[in-house]
């Protein structure tokens, strides 16, 4: 009961895709990429789910109602870790309590160069309902490409690649075609932009290495298949140590129009 895409197909070949349609190589009971609790090929509809580096692929599987069959193009040094995790040679540690945060590295929307951007992981009450979102702030001011005037474009640059401002936090995020939030092993790696004149999706955002996400926030992006992206200019939110405030510092900067926010699919999780 295994859904190949046509995009996994083209990357794997169709000896190796019917073999799979065939039962051939079939994973049998295996744990959803996206939900991580158990699966089974024989019993239910499975997606097949290859993850893409510069020089590995690794093929993975969950259940179709989590996701859809896809490819989905990660950093090498993701990928790696993503297997190590997999594989269970990073050990089973429990992600820690409370939204880990980060300062990885994006390459913003239209840049050739690297910005570093801090990524915090947290619920937000969006219409009644317990969301889970990300919200991205970068460390310094943000220039836009070729330009020497002063000044922070990091909201002007996501609001001309399809973000919105935020007016009320009680509203839901409208969906920003083609992006989307990846998740493997029930870890956060990246948040994928369009690729150029329709190509494959890229990094935006990617994390120096896969970070760990509270069960409340895992199950919660299961349930809603999307996530919910938040950005500020670099002070108007900060680092909070609990989701009530870093609700409270993202309300304030919404009231300042210092806050864009974007809904997004969850992508090969």
């Amino acid at each position: 009961m295994l859904d190949v895409s046509d995009d996994v197909r083209a990357e794997i070949g169709d000896e190796e895709a019917d073999r799979l349609l065939a039962g051939g190589n079939a994973p049998g009971n295996y744990d959803c990429t996206s939900c991580r609790t158990p699966g089974d090929s024989e019993q239910e509809r499975t997606s097949t789910v290859l993850f893409v580096g510069e020089e590995t692929a690794v093929l993975a599987f969950a259940h179709a109602s989590c996701i859809p069959s896809q490819v989905v193009p990660v950093s090498e040094e993701q990928l790696q870790g993503a297997v190590r995790s997999i594989t269970g040679e990073d050990g089973h540690a429990e992600p820690p309590a409370g939204p880990p945060p980060a300062t990885p590295f994006a390459a913003l929307p239209g840049e050739h160069r690297q910005a570093t951007l801090g990524v915090t992981c947290g619920l937000v009450l969006v219409e009644d309902d317990l969301r889970p979102a990300l919200v991205v702030e970068p460390a310094g001011p943000i220039a836009r490409p070729g330009s020497t005037e002063p000044g922070d474009m990091f909201l002007p640059l996501l609001l001309e690649h399809g973000f919105a401002p935020v007016a009320d936090m009680a509203v839901l995020p409208a969906p920003n075609p083609g992006w989307s939030v990846l998740l493997a092993a029930g870890q956060l790696h990246a948040i994928l932009q369009p690729g150029g004149d329709g190509g494959q999706t890229s990094s935006w955002w990617q994390a120096h290495q896969p970070l760990p996400v509270s069960d409340g926030w895992r199950s919660a992006a299961a349930k809603a298949q999307t996530v919910l992206v938040y950005a500020a200019p670099v002070g108007a939110v900060g680092h909070q140590p609990r989701e009530d405030l870093m609700r409270e510092a993202m309300e304030k900067a919404a009231a300042e129009g210092k806050l864009v926010a974007a809904s997004m699919p969850l992508a090969g999780t």
